[in-house]
């Protein structure tokens, strides 16, 4: 071999190690970086000479499960949320604040009352209770509809966060394509891209579609485009009011309806299907359970005409406003938010309001009274036939799956228990996700993460690689010198 040869040669080497070392150095300095993907300096041979080419470590089979793991738990965990504000209408049980625990109040009043129907205290208890009861489900009703416009206003800021994300993406994905054109080194760019992936994740379930000249589309977990070498726009009109009827608004992908009634291709997870299922699925069902509740005790304490059965049963110690009958099933929806106690029994609240009107009826007019003589006051008939109506079991709707024909009591203890067996399975399912999230991570973490011990034993080989090709390249300079010296 000539010494031009050998020079060259150990020329390259040194080079080489270099461009390893600054690699190294670059992965050492990344590792704490939780999107830094390990750098791979592989040594190529180009017109005889040994060049660096930088790779990067990855695994688009665990990526991918990463993404759908982590679209899975943001889903839960938007449900949990939910719930958990839901969980707060019922409270303590031992507190007594629940819909459940106050008609038990109720119940108690009226037997208390029963018992010594001509107690005004037990009157004034009983009214108490009652109101009580209308109060929390008046509460309730806003509590949900509190929620919904919350969960609502969150939609609005997923489908911005979703729509800055492809704006990042699209900047970064051109980046990675002309640089992998001209042949530069891309894997900077290719970590921040699957961050942005990873990030897009979290608000909606995505699909990842690699395309020649390291370019990638991606689509929704149902099929809709949402980056196709532009991204598309994802769009939603928020709704700044809600009550009880009002319905949420859809979310569009490129033009096509992607949540609610009748969207064609409806997105399967993210935090996006989870806010959207707590405000038009989750928090509806239990409004219509609080409006069921509502509808039974206006049924419950409706009065009867006593001498003509043609006439229709109206709303007695529970009416609502513009009532002109007894409601009847399903619940019309809103119902808890308006019942109320009528100010026909309660003295304090009109001209016309007596506490007789509970234990001798009477509240629509005289016709509807049970009590044949004014003058009785230890008439008790009425009062324990509405204990009666308490515990009667009655029909509710199917469609809540909480029984179809129960006692006032129990279905409002089942309501209760749907709230609370729905926060706890919502619990559940997220603790299960993460765990699976957690797998998932790991694993591509150990096939693309930094191992800080393994980069600094390799850096020490190349050290020594660097110092033998050194030293290699200051003997060749003494022999060239010796031959020149010689020749001269």
């Amino acid at each position: 071999m000539s010494l031009s040869v050998a020079y060259n040669t150990a020329r390259s080497s040194l080079q080489a190690s270099q461009s390893q070392m600054a690699v190294v150095s670059r992965n050492i300095t990344g590792a704490s970086d939780p999107s830094y993907s390990r750098k791979i300096a592989a040594l190529v041979t180009q017109g005889g000479a040994a060049r660096v080419v930088t790779l990067r470590a990855s695994d688009a089979a665990l990526l991918s499960k990463m993404l759908e793991t982590t679209s899975d738990a943001a889903t839960q965990k938007a449900l949990l949320e939910g719930l958990e504000k839901l969980s707060q209408t019922v409270g303590d049980t031992e507190l007594d604040e629940s819909v459940s625990a106050r008609i038990g109040a109720l119940d108690s009043a009226l037997k208390q009352y029963a018992n010594a129907p001509d107690n005004q205290q037990y009157a004034r208890a009983f009214i108490k209770a009652a109101n009580d009861v209308a109060a929390s489900l008046n509460q309730a009703t806003a509590a949900v509809q509190a929620v919904r416009l919350e969960a609502d206003g969150k939609v609005a800021d997923s489908v911005a966060r979703i729509n800055d994300l492809l704006a990042k993406f699209e900047k970064v994905n051109q980046e990675v394509m002309s640089g992998s054109a001209h042949g530069a080194d891309v894997t900077d760019a290719l970590d921040t891209r699957d961050s942005l992936i990873a990030q897009l994740s979290e608000e909606i379930g995505i699909t990842v579609v690699p395309r020649a000249g390291n370019d990638i589309a991606l689509y929704t977990d149902s099929g809709v485009p949402l980056f196709d070498r532009t991204p598309r726009k994802v769009t939603f009109d928020p709704t700044t009011v809600y009550a009880p009827g009002t319905t949420g608004l859809p979310v569009y992908v490129d033009g096509i309806q992607v949540t609610g009634v009748g969207a064609p291709m409806p997105l399967n997870s993210g935090n996006l299907v989870g806010l959207v299922a707590i405000r038009d699925e989750v928090a509806v069902t239990y409004q219509s359970q609080l409006d069921e509740i509502a509808r039974g005790l206006i049924e419950a304490f409706a009065e009867t005409h006593q001498s003509d059965p043609t006439q229709p049963d109206l709303p007695g110690v529970f009416t609502f406003a513009g009532a002109t009958g007894v409601p009847t099933m399903p619940a019309p929806t809103g119902l808890a938010g308006l019942i109320q106690v009528t100010d026909e029994i309660d003295p304090t609240k009109s001209v016309t309001g007596k506490f007789e009107n509970i234990r001798d009826g009477g509240i629509n007019g005289t016709g509807y009274r049970y009590n044949p003589n004014p003058d009785d006051t230890a008439f008790s008939d009425r009062l324990y036939g509405l204990l009666g109506e308490m515990a009667e079991e009655r029909p509710f709707d199917p469609a809540l799956g909480l029984g179809t024909k129960v006692s006032l009591q129990e279905f409002a203890s089942s309501s209760a228990s749907w709230v609370e067996s729905s926060r706890q399975s919502a619990d559940q399912s997220l603790e299960y996700r993460n765990t699976l999230l957690g797998h998932a991570s790991e694993a591509l973490s150990n096939a693309t993460d930094v191992n800080v011990d393994d980069e600094t034993a390799l850096m020490l080989q190349l050290e020594k690689s660097y110092s033998a090709s050194a030293k290699l390249i200051s003997v060749i300079d003494q022999m060239i010198k010796t031959l020149l010296n010689a020749v001269g």
